[in-house]
Formats: structure tokens, sequence, C-alpha cells
């Protein structure tokens, strides 16, 4: 049984779908969009794991959706033509504590932040602000490449010299010294980055699990400082910002959804594509794992590339050069996520004035006192092996908002890295995930006395789960690692970089594709953008 036909299928409705589906109904086209969940959102999710505690399952914090989406969908607005998204910040991003019994605060104004860095070192102090603006000047020279499709340097035509003039052209505006700056920031390790401007261990620590955040990397891996740069795009000159969406990230879902449906899209939760029907080598339609078909002459997906291209398509329609290069994507998921429903508030071993009252007021905690530290945990991974002492990004999310737990309770919620989709000694089971908390809990309980007698419920989320979880390769965040083979030009393989695909009609808009992951939505406005270019 079919379906009526429609002009585009947005496969997924997660936030880059819903926001390419946005910008496609806006310009008139017939837009449908099945998800295989019966929420959307995709990794901005919130779930009930027990009564009365709403969880952020995938992302617990939002560095920022591009302030252009945001206004072109009027996601924070209320009233009849808004979402009514409604987006928290603290005064204080992250609090990082030491071995010593101390704790660094980092802030989103920066005189304060200085105030609180001095105490570690007065050189790093007097630098901050200078630093701040430094990389702010060169992260919007980085939204500059974000914001622009990039030009084929193989076979190149004249429409790719065009794009390569027009990218010239706008980071003239920018700025020469800044868009020389990010050329020579780019390639660096995020430690060679630090040490140009910090002497302080626990400084350059909090700011280098920045550029460490979903790879399986260490920070002494070449183009760790571009990832430090990516999670700067968007974040309004704010180091480390921490944004948290009103009533869990699964809100931001419910608004894109709004916006939608608002814009004339059809959103069918519940569906999941089955495959691609593709005839004489364009894109027809998709068929449904329930039944049923949908013919549409676009089909617009935002699961990851090999899936789309290597499941859902019959790899036969491809030439094998470009099956043989989608095989060779590099995921290697190494996050974990740990939820702790909590009795009483976690109260930090050391912080003095500043730490304690920062992260009850919302601020996240960063365990990574100094970059040997995340280098050291980065050596278990290497071999196959979880974290002994992780790296980890906690966030009290009820600090913010209390509605997601019952009275008087508490929710934190942990992204720890690493701990590798594939073991050396065998896959995840039930012991290792276990394991992998106990871990977790020891690493956090150290900086939290009361923590252990604490916790009432406690929820593991392994890499594997994450994949099974929300459909991300190899438990990977972004859809493909963000090293520098895999962005720019390469993303997702070299020579498909501009969401096209072989086959005419079919378009990639997820994580996997330029500019890359965070909940920014770019890739769905970048590739509603070229399909309605295309016509």
């Amino acid at each position: 049984m079919s379906s009526r036909a429609c002009d585009a299928v947005v496969i997924g409705a997660g936030h880059n779908g819903l926001i390419a589906a946005t910008y496609l109904a806006r310009a008139g086209l017939r837009v449908v969009v099945v998800e295989r969940g019966e929420a959307a959102g995709g990794c901005a999710a919130t779930e009930e794991l027990w009564p009365g505690y709403r969880v952020d399952t995938g992302a617990h914090s939002l560095t920022g959706i591009d302030p252009r989406i945001m206004a072109d969908l009027s996601l924070d607005e209320a009233g009849p033509r808004g979402a009514g998204l409604d987006l928290m910040s603290p005064a204080s991003c992250v609090v990082s504590p030491q071995p010593d019994g101390g704790a660094l605060v980092l802030e989103r104004d920066p005189a304060r932040t200085a105030d609180l860095i001095r105490p570690f070192s007065a050189r790093d102090a007097a630098r901050w602000p200078d630093f701040v603006d430094a990389m702010s000047r060169v992260s919007r020279a980085l939204a500059v490449l974000y914001g622009t499709l990039p030009p084929r340097l193989a076979g190149a035509d004249r429409g790719d010299l065009w794009e390569l003039l027009r990218l010239g052209v706008k980071l003239g505006r920018v700025g020469r010294r800044d868009a020389l700056e990010l050329i020579r920031l780019i390639p660096m390790t995020v430690e060679e980055l630090l040490y140009e401007w910090f002497e302080s261990d626990a400084l350059k620590g909090a700011l280098a699990a920045d550029g460490v955040r979903g790879i399986c990397q260490g920070p002494l891996a070449s183009g760790t400082g571009y990832m430090f740069l990516h999670h700067l795009v968007g974040a309004g000159g704010v180091v480390r910002r921490r944004r948290q969406v009103r009533g869990g990230m699964g809100a931001l879902g419910a608004a894109l959804q709004r916006v939608a449906v608002a814009a004339g899209a059809e959103i069918r939760l519940g569906h999941e594509a089955a495959s691609i029907r593709v005839e004489d080598g364009r894109a027809m339609g998709i068929a449904l794992a329930g039944g049923g078909e949908i013919a549409a002459s676009r089909i617009i997906s935002s699961a990851d590339p090999g899936r789309t291209l290597l499941s859902l398509v019959d790899p036969g329609e491809l030439a094998p050069e470009f099956v043989r290069a989608l095989d060779h994507i590099k995921y290697r998921g190494v996050v974990a996520k740990v939820h702790l429903a909590l009795g009483e508030p976690p109260r930090l071993r050391s912080g003095g004035e500043a730490a304690r009252p920062a992260m009850l007021a919302g601020a996240g905690l960063t365990i990574a006192p100094s970059i040997h530290y995340i280098e050291r945990a980065y050596d278990d991974a290497k071999y196959g092996r979880p974290s002994a002492r992780p790296v980890l990004d906690a966030v009290l999310t009820t600090a913010l908002d209390p509605s997601l737990a019952p009275e008087g309770r508490h929710l934190l919620s942990v992204a720890a890295q690493y701990a590798p989709f594939r073991l050396a000694d065998g896959p995840w089971n039930d012991e290792r995930r276990e394991a992998l908390g106990d871990a977790v809990v020891a690493t956090l309980a150290e900086q939290i006395p009361n923590l252990e007698g604490a916790i009432l419920h406690r929820h593991v989320l392994t890499p594997a789960d994450l994949a099974d979880r929300f459909a991300l390769p190899e438990g990977n965040i972004h859809h493909g690692e963000m090293t520098l083979d895999q962005v720019f030009f390469g993303r997702p393989v070299a020579g498909w970089a501009r969401y096209r695909t072989p086959i005419d009609g079919l378009y990639l808009c997820g994580a996997g594709t330029h500019p890359g992951g965070g909940l920014n939505g770019r890739p769905g406005a970048g590739a509603a953008a070229r399909i309605l270019r295309d016509g």
C-alpha cells in the first residue's frame, strides 16, 4: 500500500531532520518526516527513567543552535508564531575541582573569570580576557566556513571556483588576520594551543576537555585544537558555555516539531524507514518497516551516512570506490552516560566560596584537572579499555530546573570519556556496564564526599547502548569522528561534502555532514539550502 506522493521525505525527526523539514515546508514543498521513535528530537531526549524523574538520556547541555536558525524559526519566541523554547544559562559555566583541594570556576563574564583564575596564576588571569577575545574572533571566521558549501577540490568546475571566491570574500569581511589565525590553529593540538596562552595545569585541563569531546583522541593529537574551536562557534563569545532547556532536552525536539508542523510538514512518529527505493539512479521514495511506501522526488536522510547509503540503499546502486570510502569512515564512539537520582544535593569537597554555589546554581562539573590527566585517560582507550579515571562532564540538571525530579530530589547527568565502543576483551555486557558506572561514581566521589550515600537510582548507558537507543554509529555522538580527515571537504567522504549523494534526489542532512556534530542545526539548514538551490 502506498501513501500519497509528496515532494520530500525526511528520514529521522532529530533536530537536523526537523530543521531541514521546516525550511523545505516554508518554501512550499509538501514534506513528510518519518521517525522510528515515539518522540521527536533524536539525542535531545528526556525520558522518565524512574517515577517523577525526567532524565536527559542523550545530550544534557546545549552550547547553542545557530543564532540565525534560532531567529529564522522563532524558536525562543512566545506566542502563536514562536516555539516558546526556554533556554537557561547559569552565570558560572564550569567548575573544575583540583587534587589539592581547590577548584577552578569559569564564568560568562571574562573579568570575573580572570579574578577566579588569579589564585592559580596571576599571569593566566591577565591573559584570560585577551584569550577570550582572540578565540571569539577565530570562531567567527570558522562560522564563515560552516555557513559555506565546501567546494570540491578534485574535479572542480566553475561552480566550485565560484564557491572558493565567495568563501575568500566572506573570510575577508571577518578580517584577514583572524582568517590566517584560524588556518594556523586548525591542525594544532589543543595542548599546543593552550600552552601558547597559559601556564596553569588547572586552566589548561578544564579547557582541553572541550578539544577531545566525542573523539577517540587525546589532547596531544593534531586537530584537537580545531575541536576546541568547533565548540565555540555559536557560543556568543563564552568559553565552555553551558545552556539548558527548561523541561529537559526533549523540549527542544518538541519545539522543533511544533515549528515544522506550523510550516506545513507532516510528522509521522513510530514509522521507521526500511529502505530507499531507487530507479535508474534516482531516489523515488521509501518503504516503511511496518509496510507501505511513500513516493517522493527528494529523500533527505538525517541518519548517519553509513546507515543511509549502505543499509537503506542497495550498495549495488553505488560505485565500488564510493562504497569503499563509506566503509572507511571512522566512528569509534568513546562517550558513555551515567544518570544518578540523588536524595540530597551534591556537596563539593573543595572550592570555597565560588565553586560550591556555582555547581548548585547550574554550572557544569568537569573532572579534567590537567592535560596529563586527559592523556592518561585516553591511554586506556588506545588499548580497548574504559578509562580507569575517566574525564567527566557532569551537570546537576535540577539546579536550573527543579521540575525534572520530585520535590527535594536531584538529578546528576554525567558524560564519561573514554569508554570505547569496541573493547579489547569482548563486547559490552551487564558486568562491564556496572563496572563503568562504578568507575564514574568513584571518580566523582573523590570530589563529592556525600555522593555515594545520596544515590537513590543509577542508570548507565555504554556506547553500545547509545548506539541502540539513538541510532548512533558505534555510539559516536557526531555520526563520525570529527578528525581533520573527516571535516570540511572530507565530510562525510571526500568529494561529497555538499549534502548530495551519487543518487539523484537523495540528500544527507545529519551530523555526519558538513559542518559536523553538536546540537547546532547547521547540517539541517545547509542541506535544505542545497536542496532548494537544486530545485
